[in-house]
């Protein structure tokens, strides 16, 4: 008996001290990665730091703080920005980014969606003697720019698999001897690594000492760390050093310091100027809705959120989980009176392009799945969890690109995460991408934009009120969910014990039944289903529990199993909080009130001017013809004549569409000055909804 009681008490001491240790071993992992984080900065500042000394023992250069400074090209750089290009002046940090090429320097940009990377090197493009070659992902947004500079006079092809034959002969001749003018070459990075004989041309062209530039677009993709690699990606570090004189510029969106520093090594430009801009886009409201369970309940949220917010047919993108996703829910939506038009990479060549086309030019008001510059998208909707909080950024960064307010929507539930987790769960950091954006979904008190700025590693900026969680009047209560946590992992522990296991939903159904003949007598909340799931995926990112995958031959399933932190949670010594909303309906209205400024008479009929001279044609988009920036300043300044009209959008355009432009402006100014009245008009064409697939294009 002695001996038993003696055994019991060693045996709570071992207890005792293996919860010392775990949370020892979580203060342990936690300060691993602080460090991790200041290994990745401290090896960024040390390649910085010898890049400087090497640049110093070359050849003199100009210093990194002068490249505002003057030089030779400024006038032209500044002619060619205004009447080619149409735009009244720089955004931060393109001038200096051009003075860099223009100094022969190799450069990585980080700048958000709307900053205005083309630009960075489209203009030195045009600038420079030779061709351009560009590497970008995505066939549509290759299109869009193709068309966009074609409507500006600059000489741009396009050497895709949709080329046809005419037009590869003329960019191989181009290449090869000189012939023909070309001044921008887009291409797949495919081509880089399949094709031998664009190589052999491009070799050529460079020898001939007409390779002006080489730009690689959606950098990210080369970096096994970015949240978008891309095998082909990995390829083009043979360009540098194939072409070492040849500047390069890589431009993406999105790039932790790790990542950065992998594009720098496989991209070989390691003597790379870098200029990083915030990734803070304030023109955002960012908002997570509950996503119900049920899928039609979804498709109707969806459709009242599009309809009432959106009546006179603002252009939007639906991002969805997969490609059939993506073409149930657009048929949906069209069921429910929305033009929506679905996209993905198996489609016919054709038919994408059809979409591409009807979407840019607004006759269709959603577009599912689509990477394209159009800089009017008015809201980005997430039907589905994306992948991590880069892709998320990448994604909703489409909205608002003209710099006017956008909306960027996720409807999330707890369920959606599993299905995502056995998706991603074998790339590098794929968990924990994955579990960093299920946190930003889950959190009802912390701000939207606050959580882009920690992930980037960025100071934080004023929200300014433009996320829900900054503006929202629900009332929320803090349950302590210990009680129930205990009934978790001892549900867990007792299946893992019987070499059993459960899916999220299953442990949801086992957690409910134990509940109800638990008999519960203390004072723990009765929890509903959808908090259930909530505070499953909470312990699961607290490292209470952990997610494991199995392969079948037909899907790989994702279960629940007692994580590193399981054991102070069974016994109670690890509280465990639930934030949950006392009312779902959130006033939350403070945007949509001032969301959009009401269109005048003279921006709706030169917004109605672009759409009828766009499809006059063909291959021009409205964007293309005017920018809204441009509609805003004729809106201002009324020129009614060809000289002040060109003072205000440039040469090019002036000569293309001065005359249509100017007989609008004279019926306005005859007719009397604006009666605001002009929102309300009948568009002649419908808007579109763009509906999306998350997985990659083709």
């Amino acid at each position: 008996m002695e001996d038993e009681e003696n055994i019991e008490e060693e045996l709570l001491l071992v207890e005792s001290q293996l919860n010392g240790l775990q949370d020892k071993i979580k203060t342990l992992l936690d300060q691993q990665e602080e460090l991790y984080e200041r290994q990745a900065q401290l090896k960024a500042m040390l390649e910085i730091s010898k890049t400087s000394r090497d640049a110093s023992n070359s050849a003199p250069s100009v210093a990194l703080e002068d490249w505002s400074g003057k030089f030779s090209w400024d006038s032209q750089a500044d002619d060619t920005r205004f009447n080619v290009f149409g735009i009244s002046s720089y955004r931060s940090n393109q001038r200096e980014i051009i003075n860099s090429i223009m100094s022969g320097k190799d450069v990585l940009v980080i700048m958000a969606a709307g900053g205005g990377k083309s630009l960075c090197y489209q203009l030195p493009a045009v600038l420079r003697d030779g061709i351009t070659l560009v590497v970008s992902p995505l066939l549509s947004l290759i299109q869009d720019q193709v068309m966009g500079l074609a409507a500006l006079g600059i000489p741009a092809h396009m050497l895709t698999s949709t080329t046809n034959k005419e037009i590869e002969k003329f960019i191989y001749k181009a290449l090869e001897k000189g012939e023909g003018e070309l001044k921008i070459l887009y291409v797949t990075p495919e081509k880089i690594s399949k094709s031998k004989r664009f190589m052999s041309k491009l070799e050529k062209c460079h020898h001939a000492g007409r390779l002006s530039l080489v730009a690689i677009d959606e950098a990210h993709c080369c970096s096994q760390w970015g949240h978008d690699f891309r095998p082909d990606y990995k390829n083009l570090g043979i360009l540098k050093i194939q072409f070492p004189s040849v500047p390069m510029i890589a431009l993406t969106a999105t790039a932790t310091s790790k990542v950065q520093m992998d594009l720098i090594e496989m991209l070989h430009i390691p003597r790379s100027v870098k200029f990083v801009s915030t990734v803070n886009r304030p023109n955002l409201f960012y908002r997570v809705y509950e996503k119900s369970s049920v899928g039609k309940v979804v498709i109707d949220e969806i459709a009242n959120f599009i309809s009432e917010s959106y009546p006179n047919n603002e252009s939007g993108i639906v991002y969805c989980f997969s490609r059939k996703e993506c073409e149930q829910v657009a048929k949906e939506l069209r069921g429910r009176g929305i033009s929506a038009d679905y996209y993905h990479a198996d489609m016919d060549v054709v038919a994408r392009e059809k979409v591409h086309m009807r979407w840019s030019k607004s006759k269709s008001q959603v577009a599912f799945g689509m990477g394209i510059n159009k800089p009017d998208v008015r809201f980005v909707v997430h039907h589905s969890l994306s992948k991590s909080m880069e892709t998320y950024y990448q994604e909703s960064g489409r909205a608002g690109r003209d710099g006017l307010p956008s909306e960027c929507v996720l409807y999330y539930r707890p369920g959606d995460v599993p299905r995502q987790s056995s998706m991603v769960f074998y790339e590098n950091c794929g968990l924990q991408n994955l579990y960093d954006i299920a946190r930003y979904c889950q959190s009802k008190k912390n701000c939207r934009r606050g959580a882009f700025f920690q992930h980037f590693g960025e100071a934080v900026q004023e929200c300014n009120g433009m996320c829900d969680n900054c503006v929202s009047s629900i009332e929320l209560k803090d349950i302590d969910a210990t009680y129930h946590t205990k009934i978790i992992v001892s549900l867990l522990q007792e299946m893992q014990q019987n070499d059993q296991r459960a899916t999220l939903l299953q442990l949801v159904d086992k957690f409910k039944t134990k509940w109800k003949h638990s008999g519960c007598s203390n004072e723990a909340v009765d929890l509903k289903k959808e908090e259930i799931e909530q505070l499953i995926v909470q312990l699961i990112l607290d490292r209470v529990l952990k997610e494991e995958f199995q392969h079948t031959a037909y899907t790989t399933n994702a279960y629940v199993v007692l994580g590193p932190l399981w054991k102070p949670a069974l016994q109670g010594n690890r509280p465990v909080k639930l934030t949950s909303a006392i009312h779902s309906q959130d006033s939350g209205d403070r945007f949509k009130s001032a969301k959009r400024n009401q269109m005048s008479n003279l921006e709706a009929k030169l917004d109605d001017l672009r759409r009828t001279i766009s499809s006059r044609n063909g291959g021009i988009f409205p964007h293309a013809v005017l920018s809204t920036e441009q509609i805003s300043l004729l809106n201002c300044h009324t020129p009614t004549t060809i000289a002040e009209l060109e003072k205000l959008i440039g040469k090019v355009k002036t000569d293309k569409y001065g005359s249509d432009i100017i007989e609008v402006m004279w019926s306005e100014t005859g007719s009397g000055k604006d009666s605001g009245d002009g929102a309300k008009r009948q568009k002649k064409d419908k808007g579109v909804v763009f509906v999306e697939s998350s997985e990659e294009e083709g």
